[in-house]
C-alpha cells in the first residue's frame, strides 16, 4: 500500500513538472497567419514582416529551426522589437481553409519559395487607387548552420544584416521628424 502512495505521488509530481515546463515553453510571440493583419500592424509600427514558410506537419528542418531558434528567449526578444511575424504553412496532413491556402500559395509564388524552411523579411504598402499590395523584399534566410549553442545568435546576426538594408518609409520619416520638431 505504501509503495502505491509513493508511486502515485511521484507520478503526480512528474505531471506537475511537465505542466510547468510546458507553461515555461509557451512563447510571448504573436504569429499571424493573415497577411492583412500582419500588414496593418506592420504599417502601424513601421516594422517589416518576417514571413516563415513552413511545413508544420512534415518538415524536419522547420521543426529544427523552431526548436533551435524561433522558440528561444533571445529570438523572442529580438522579434518583438524588430518584426511582425507571419506564418505561412504548407501542411500535408491537415487541410487549411481555402482562403488561407490561396494566400499562402500566392506568397510562395511571389517569393519563389522552393524549399522549407524559408524566411523572407519584407515591407508592404497598399496603393490607394487599386487597394493592391506592393511588396518590397529585403532578404531571405533558411536554417543556418552554426556552432552548437550559437544558433540564435547566428540567426539574429543574419536577420539584422537584412534589416540594415531597410530604408525608412515616408510615414516613419514623417513620424520621426514630427517627434523631433522638424518639418
Amino acid at each position: 500500500m505504501r509503495i502505491n502512495k509513493v508511486l502515485y505521488t511521484a507520478f503526480a509530481l512528474l505531471l506537475i513538472c511537465q505542466q510547468l515546463l510546458a507553461q515555461e515553453a509557451q512563447s510571448n510571440l504573436k504569429w499571424y497567419t493573415d497577411i492583412n493583419q500582419a500588414y496593418e500592424l506592420s504599417n502601424k509600427t513601421h516594422k517589416p514582416i518576417f514571413a516563415f514558410f513552413t511545413g508544420s506537419d512534415w518538415c524536419g528542418w522547420c521543426h529544427k529551426l523552431e526548436a533551435d531558434v524561433l522558440s528561444k528567449p533571445g529570438f523572442e526578444t529580438w522579434a518583438n522589437k524588430n518584426v511582425i511575424l507571419l506564418e505561412l504553412d504548407f501542411p500535408r496532413q491537415k487541410k487549411l481553409p481555402e482562403e488561407l491556402a490561396k494566400q499562402n500559395n500566392s506568397l510562395q509564388q511571389f517569393f519563389r519559395v522552393q524549399g522549407y524552411p524559408t524566411i523572407w523579411i519584407f515591407n508592404m504598402t497598399k496603393t490607394d487607387t487599386t487597394n493592391q499590395f506592393n511588396i518590397v523584399p529585403l532578404g531571405s534566410l533558411g536554417y543556418l548552420r552554426s556552432e552548437p549553442g550559437k544558433e540564435v545568435t547566428t540567426f539574429i546576426d543574419s536577420a539584422n544584416t537584412i534589416l540594415k538594408t531597410m530604408k525608412p518609409n515616408k510615414t516613419a520619416q514623417a513620424s520621426k521628424a514630427k517627434k523631433s520638431g522638424k518639418k
